[in-house]
């Protein structure tokens, strides 16, 4: 029997994946991108690419062994694999590869017309495609070499005029085209930094003569823009190494027309060890792994998710059952990438997780011995529906959500008290189960004063119009659109223009004194835009990658934005959340960091988030029940032991990741495990770190360990990653060996004549949550046994302990 076989398994769909995959899988269809070619105009062309995809979802580039036949070859001209327009007309042409034929249209218009160069639609692509506009080159805010165009070409306005107007006769010679600066340095003829950025007689090298041949002609006001673009194919599984596939860009224009754009499209792989692609466009595989492939051009980018798998004819998925519908997602990538989930973790991991998870606290020995002596087949599940029912629960979650909001005090803009009123109001909240995004509907909306409406003071603690549209973005959206406040952003969809379309939500703010002098009334006042920062233009609110909505005067901006963002058919808040919540289960997002949702960081497993998403919604945001979902999966339950075909796995959850607890947390379970207690400001001795309110209130521990200052919104707040002054601290410091003497923990059970091997079972459970094995309880009885003072031995056993790695982290 396979060594990772389930008995018991129920599901049919994880029986047929059971059988073997061998590496010559049955075709299961054949593709070709794009679906339909339509040239325009004489120079138009239009690259093919043909994609089988088989049965075990590999695929493979099979253009070269594709039969192309035309039912015309009057109307249009083949090199290879690409088409040339000869005269206007409609015809067919039959893609054939083994034994499958497909037909894709061909529509051929103005062959005889020869476009006219145009500065935007074929200059800029030039500079984008030599690098010229990055920000390592001339794309910088001071240039390069006293030569300055705008970032990846947001604003060719004012590039044209850079290149035409100043250093007149030197940046273009339009006498002698070949003179000119900007083709001598691009081709490397004269002193350049970037050195050579095209060779002679290529297709930019052309484009610039003829440009400048023509007179270096500007573009009328309407010419044609693109309105999107796509890569193709976009889903793509290689395997094993050196693996090809070429993909084909096309961009769509304002005019109806589209355009092959693979040549001018510059082309990254966000992991050069799995996944390399060339300047063309060819994908080439490497190791095991997983890539997204971007395509940028104009101001677009799309990427193609990519897969390299070993070449393993003997990979058998095992029998495996799934305890929901996350399983399920989870495992259906893991078959992609040809991977084993790790098995399940024992009863003793997996109460101390989930009570750290959950609770943010440690199992007590009456927890340890209830759970390990019960037989239930369902006590897992059991535990978890306690553990929700706590009132620990709700202390994670509001501190997280303080967080997010950014709860802490001021001396410029919130008072303390402000600052409480604000946390008990999100507790109350939190505490009587309102759906999320009620919460944040209330919050965005939210008018009157900080005293009296709490929820205000989210306009008080960031009163900067163009941050406060940030962090709305980053926080309720996941996405950070900062870029595009002085350049559309080099890695997003989003533009100058998007930016502050959002920010002009925010714009009509007004702030009060009200009769106390700590208190601030926040309202609507009526008036006031937000002005583009390219020529002061204004323009109206719109919905972030959505429409222009239409504001009644009663209602407000920010109350539209409120009704839009938190409207159950709006996936950008549900996904987020989704994904927010279950980072804190699982170690890192399904998108990671989890407030960098954008076109070049997608998430490992969309479906999953899309998923976990959809339930929050069918919920009422009650997110609760995806807790419960999240925990009870078996994914979440998995060891950290890797197997050989996930040890290297990062981004898929086929193993559990080794966390380390969060400050306030570790803290919690140090003076719990004690017997001590701590004292915070406004809370009253013996409170948890949790349940600190203020963002400004700190120790030396919480500050050592990565507590949230609360000053920004970004996830990177919270240090989660181990260092040397946090391991000092814990052996040198106080926190740990002064809780261990003041606790009075084994001078108690000593003063019992408890037994010396039990007490030591009772210091592994109170900080591991497991009986310590053979060999260590012989190990610490024989150092026992040598000193008369068994007090300190002990207490320096608990020490030690309470240091190990396997008390500080999650696992």
């Amino acid at each position: 029997m396979n060594k990772f076989f389930v008995p018991g398994a129920s599901c049919l769909v994880c029986s047929l994946l059971a059988l073997p995959i061998f590496a010559e899988s049955p075709l299961q269809e054949v593709s070709v991108y794009p679906p339909d070619i339509h040239l325009s105009t004489a120079r138009d062309f239009q690259s093919l690419v043909v994609q089988a995809v088989y049965a075990d979802e590999t695929t493979r580039d099979v253009t070269s062994t594709s039969k192309l036949t035309l039912a015309d070859p009057s109307l249009v001209r083949r090199e290879g694999f690409t088409f040339y327009p000869l005269k206007d007309g409609t015809t067919e042409l039959s893609v054939e590869h083994a034994g499958k034929v497909i037909k894709v249209p061909v529509k051929v218009e103005r062959a005889a017309e020869d476009r006219p160069v145009s500065f935007r639609l074929d200059v800029m692509p030039v500079f984008m495609k030599s690098g010229c506009n990055s920000g390592t080159c001339h794309g910088s805010a001071r240039g390069q070499d006293m030569f300055r165009l705008s970032l990846f070409g947001f604003d060719p306005a004012r590039d044209y005029h850079c290149l035409t107007r100043e250093m007149s006769g030197r940046r273009i010679n339009l006498a002698i085209p070949q003179n000119s600066f900007i083709v001598q340095k691009g081709l490397g003829l004269v002193p350049h930094t970037g050195g050579e950025t095209f060779k002679p007689e290529s297709e930019y090298h052309k484009t610039l003569i003829r440009w400048l041949a023509a007179g270096a002609p500007d573009d009328a006001p309407d010419i044609a823009k693109p309105v999107s673009l796509d890569i193709m194919p976009n889903r793509i599984v290689l395997e094993g190494e050196n693996q090809t596939q070429q993909v084909t860009v096309r961009a769509r224009y304002s005019d109806g027309t589209d355009r092959d754009v693979t040549s001018l499209a510059v082309f990254n792989s966000n992991n050069e060890i799995s996944v390399d692609v060339s300047s063309l466009g060819k994908i080439s595989g490497k190791v095991r792994g997983e890539a997204f492939v971007l395509a940028r051009f104009e101001t677009f980018n799309v990427g193609a998710q990519v897969i390299v798998i070993p070449k393993d004819p003997n990979y058998t998925f095992p029998d495996i059952v799934e305890n929901n519908y996350i399983d399920t997602l989870v495992h259906t990538k893991l078959i992609k990438l040809r991977m084993i989930p790790s098995e399940i973790c024992t009863d003793e991991v997996f109460l101390r997780r989930v009570f750290i998870d959950i609770t943010g606290t440690l199992p007590t020995e009456q927890d340890y011995e209830s759970f390990m002596t019960s037989a239930d087949p369902k006590k897992r599940e059991i535990l978890i529906d306690q553990l929700l029912e706590r009132k620990e629960f709700v202390e994670m979650w509001v501190m997280k959500w303080a967080e997010l909001l950014q709860i802490r005090s001021s001396n410029q803009t919130i008072s303390y008290k402000a600052a409480l009123l604000y946390y008990n109001w999100l507790q109350e909240k939190i505490s009587n189960n309102v759906p999320i995004n009620e919460i944040v509907k209330e919050v965005l909306a939210s008018t009157g004063g900080t005293f009296k409406n709490p929820a205000t003071n989210y306009y008080q603690i960031e009163r900067n119009t163009l941050k406060t549209s940030e962090n709305v973005a980053q926080v309720f959206m996941g996405t950070r659109i900062q870029c595009a406040q002085c350049h559309n952003h080099p890695f997003d969809r989003w533009t100058m223009d998007d930016y502050y379309s959002f920010a002009n939500f925010f714009s009509r703010i007004g702030r009060k004194r009200a009769e106390d002098p700590r208190e601030t009334i926040v309202y609507d006042n009526g008036s006031g835009d937000t002005k583009h920062k390219v020529g002061g233009k204004v323009l109206p609110p719109k919905f972030l990658g959505g429409e222009e909505p239409k504001v009644p005067t009663s209602t407000g901006r920010r109350k539209v934005l409120a009704e839009w963002l938190t409207a159950p058919d709006n996936p950008w808040f549900s996904r987020n959340l989704a994904n927010i919540t279950w980072a804190h289960f699982l170690g890192q997002g399904i998108v990671e960091p989890v407030d960098d949702v954008r076109v070049t960081n997608p998430a490992s497993n969309p479906e999953l988030r899309d998923a976990l998403g959809e339930k929050l919604v069918e919920y009422n945001y009650d997110f609760k029940k995806l807790v419960r979902d999240i925990t009870l999966s078996r994914t979440y339950q998995l060891s950290t032991q890797a197997n050989e075909t996930n040890a290297l796995d990062q981004r898929n959850f086929a193993k559990a990741s080794i966390r380390r607890m969060r400050a306030e947390v570790l803290l919690d379970v140090i003076t719990q495990v004690t017997d001590t207690k701590n004292k915070f400001k406004g809370l009253p001795l013996g409170a948890r770190a949790v349940q600190i309110a203020d963002g400004t209130t700190s120790t030396y521990f919480l500050t050592t360990f990565g507590r949230a200052s609360r000053e920004t919104v970004c996830s990177c707040e919270v240090s989660m990653e181990p260092n040397l002054s946090q391991a000092l601290h814990l052996l040198n410091g106080g926190s740990v060996h002064t809780k261990v003497k003041q606790g009075g923990f084994v001078k108690k059970e000593l003063d019992a004549k408890r037994p010396h091997d039990q007490i030591i079972d009772q210091l592994y459970v109170r900080t591991f949550s497991r009986k310590p094995s053979a060999k260590e309880k012989e190990q610490l009885l024989a150092e026992l046994a040598k000193d008369e003072n068994k007090q300190v031995v002990l207490e320096d056993v608990f020490w030690a302990l309470l240091n190990a790695k396997e008390f500080i982290f999650n696992h």
